[in-house]
């Protein structure tokens, strides 16, 4: 671990360079072929020394996607720090305040039902009307869990934990039931999407979602002392004079406004919230001072990455992100679980 101030400078660069190592492979890399060159051209403004294809490519399809991955990685990863350091559980992540769950019952139910009932409005915001019902189901799931988490007005966490856990349940079931009744077409678009994919970005969604995900990555990073006062238990933080209510709240509905927002452009992807807090706190330890924004760029990488790989492993075809995520991270996250159980229960 490191613990020096001077030694988590030097790490926070090395994150920043390869961060933009990564932005510029996930411009570059896929199945159509664009050399530094044309990369050079595009991001220095010789525009005109490129192709019409080439210009597509890179403007209309790879840019977007790259800064879509980056943003929400970054967003996932810090939300997944702030509700693991709210919980005082390592195991907690952004999914446990039924956003995910929500969006996804969103999803579905706009693909089952958008065709007939929404007829009128989707002719009008066309492919944003998946975005905004997954985005507007994940706030209200969130909403219900706040709710039923409150005692005397005040939220108890130990509540908002269980009640995560039943949001997560009736989610799943209203999808379940909504599938049910799904066609082929229906079940394999739901399928793809709840998988998670952000060839599904263009700069129309993340220019709608990105108020939110902003919202969210700076009111995390914003709280990183009363989070660490968390730490010593909520007793001590309010001695500290930490306004415990106003925390919780703004952390529960940053990080449902966050992940909601990336749901509603990526769908599901999992892991990159609970694994990428769980390195970063073996790197540079619990200082949420260190730890969120370290998280970030950390989430931003391996999304990123996870992307690459999931566009050019089976190319021309592309896997869903959510799977490579879930490769990736399943294994990473197991070493982490041994390891720790040599170390604390040996």
């Amino acid at each position: 671990m490191i613990t020096s101030a001077s030694g988590r400078r030097w790490f926070f660069i090395l994150l920043v360079l390869a961060l933009g190592g990564t932005f510029l492979c996930t411009v570059r890399l896929g199945a159509a072929s664009i050399t530094w060159q044309d990369l050079f051209f595009a991001l220095t403004g010789r525009s005109e020394d490129l192709s019409r294809v080439e210009r597509t490519v890179i403007f209309d399809i790879r840019l977007v996607r790259a800064l879509a991955a980056l943003v929400i990685g970054a967003v996932l990863a810090v939300c997944g720090a702030a509700m693991q350091g709210l919980f005082r559980n390592p195991l907690a992540d952004p999914g446990l305040v039924g956003v995910t769950s929500g969006a996804s019952v969103g999803g579905v139910l706009y693909m089952k039902l958008g065709a007939t009932a929404l007829a009128g409005v989707s002719a009008v915001f066309g492919s944003l009307m998946l975005p905004v019902c997954a985005f507007a189901s994940g706030l209200l799931m969130t909403v219900v869990m706040h709710r039923c988490s409150q005692v005397g007005g005040r939220t108890v966490v130990s509540l908002m934990l269980l009640a995560g856990v039943a949001i997560n349940a009736l989610g799943g079931a209203l999808i379940g039931l909504v599938l049910f009744f799904a066609d082929d077409d229906q079940l394999r678009q739901f399928t793809f999407w709840t998988l998670g994919n952000v060839g599904h970005a263009s700069w129309m969604k993340l220019a709608v979602a990105a108020p939110f995900l902003l919202v969210a990555l700076v009111l995390s990073l914003r709280y990183a002392r009363p989070l660490n006062a968390l730490l010593l238990g909520e007793a001590e933080a309010g001695h500290l004079g930490v306004d415990l209510q106003r925390v919780k709240n703004t952390l529960i509905f940053a990080t449902a406004a966050g992940v909601g927002a990336a749901v509603s452009v990526a769908g599901g992807i999992g892991f990159v919230g609970l694994i990428v807090p769980h390195l970063m706190r073996l790197v540079i330890g619990p200082d949420h001072r260190w730890l969120l924004p370290a998280s970030a760029l950390g989430g931003a990488i391996l999304l990123a990455w996870a992307d690459i790989f999931a566009r050019t492993v089976a190319a021309p075809a592309e896997l869903p992100i959510g799977v490579i995520t879930a490769v990736v991270g399943a294994p990473v996250f197991f070493a982490l679980l041994q390891s720790q159980r040599k170390t604390h229960f040996a």
